[in-house]
């Protein structure tokens, strides 16, 4: 079988416009939780989100930007971070389909709710002015295929072009997606991953509606708390996180820099509820058995375990009871922890994101750690690396991203 690859890596996150940075205050610790200034939410209940700020966009030109929507301008800058990463930028172009022929590079990128903020604009726009006033493109950049759409533009790929459109499982499935692509032949390589913009007024008004969301105002960078007693919902984020998947083989003639290879992927469905994940765990246990199983490895081989850790009630205790139902007696020596501690929940680029961070702590040989982590639940009970990064060398380590819908997806990495 064909082997799928991690060449080339690029985020955006409330942490930092580049991966190297929001890496950093990752290991470090660092929040990146703050008041929203996208919009005037004072009179909103919840006042918190981690958004995007000193953002220098790129991939895109001055009358781009005053069209596309902000979650387009977000995939098109983590994409070409990634591209100019794993080499495939020359003075400021991509050339991807230069080494690769065209009809085999790819684009995969999900998202949860696509570009809220244009149908938003466009909704006021619409009651306030009428119809004529409303923006010819209203619709095509605010739809959830439009990010990988003008990714495979910019970067001239012809291969597949698909959207996942799965929650907060959105940036892995879009991951799973490209390495199965890679591995049944149908490409050499894909650009993939997730993007989610959705601080604004109707994103976060909806989200605390269904009071899923902490209300934490007082201290923004103690609000998001995954496995933590006092924990009281997620925090919004944006953000966005794109990977090059490389055919193994063709990646090694190259020369390419290989964060990890992508040896076990598992996916998974509820059937439950459209908001409850099962309580006793069985469709997250069951992606997570899937990802070891696929990666013909033993269970006691995963060392860490990037967990979805949304810091809500149900979640936490859920995923830390079907970790032990897949790990047993192993799941007392993994180190899990959730770097939504730090980000917030990303939606649909949140499987992307911690996709990359558990890459590059395989390749580092650090574990990122859970903070706020003051009073650990007893239901959550398991070894969650509370404030401090671990330096380890790991062996194995798996990525959890499970959304509404009760859509589910592992992924398992492994060193080259």
């Amino acid at each position: 079988m064909r082997r799928a690859v991690v060449t080339g890596i690029g985020c955006v996150t409330s942490l930092g416009a580049d991966s190297q940075s929001t890496w950093e205050k990752i290991k470090a610790g660092k929040s990146g939780i703050s008041y929203i200034t996208l919009f005037d939410a004072s009179s909103f209940p919840v006042k918190i989100a981690g958004e995007v700020k000193e953002f220098v966009p790129r991939f895109v030109d001055e009358k781009e930007l005053r069209k596309y929507d902000r979650f387009d301008i977000l995939a098109l800058s983590a994409a070409y971070e990634a591209l100019d990463d794993a080499g495939f930028i020359q003075n400021g172009k991509p050339t991807i389909v230069d080494y690769y022929l065209p009809d085999r590079v790819g684009v995969v990128v999900g998202s949860g709710i696509g570009g809220i903020k244009t149908i938003e604009d466009s909704v006021r726009t619409l009651v306030e002015k009428g119809p004529r006033w409303v923006p010819p493109f209203a619709i095509p950049v605010s739809i959830i295929n439009m990010a990988g759409g003008l990714i495979s533009i910019k970067a001239g790929a012809m291969g597949l072009c698909l959207a996942p459109a799965t929650a907060c499982a959105a940036g892995l499935h879009a991951i799973i997606e490209a390495c199965l692509l890679i591995r049944s032949g149908i490409c050499d390589a894909v650009i993939a991953g997730g993007v989610e913009a959705s601080v604004t007024p109707l994103g976060i008004a909806s989200f605390a509606s269904m009071r899923a969301l902490s209300m934490r105002n007082d201290a923004p960078e103690k609000a998001s708390r995954p496995f933590d007693k006092n924990r009281d919902g997620f925090v919004m984020a944006e953000g966005a996180g794109i990977v090059i998947i490389e055919e193994y083989e063709k990646a090694k003639e190259r020369g390419a820099n290989i964060y990890a290879e992508i040896v076990g992927v598992g996916l998974s469905a509820d059937a439950n509820h459209i908001t409850a994940p099962c309580q006793d765990g069985k469709g997250f246990a069951v992606a997570m058995r899937n990802a070891v199983s696929d990666a013909k490895i033993p269970l006691d081989y995963i060392d860490y375990i990037n967990a979805h850790g949304t810091s809500t009630r149900y979640n936490d205790e859920i995923e830390t009871m079907a970790i032990k139902t897949v790990f047993g007696e192993h799941s007392r020596k993994l180190m899990v922890s959730s770097t939504k501690s730090m980000t917030g929940h990303l939606i649909g680029a949140a499987g992307a994101v911690e996709f990359i961070f558990s890459a590059l702590a395989l390749k580092q040989g650090v574990v990122p750690p859970t903070i706020n982590l003051d009073e650990p639940d007893p239901e959550c009970d398991l070894d969650y690396v509370p404030w401090t990064s671990r330096e380890k060398n790991l062996r194995f380590v798996m990525s959890n991203s499970f959304g509404f819908g009760g859509t589910n997806a592992s992924v398992v990495l492994g060193k080259v």
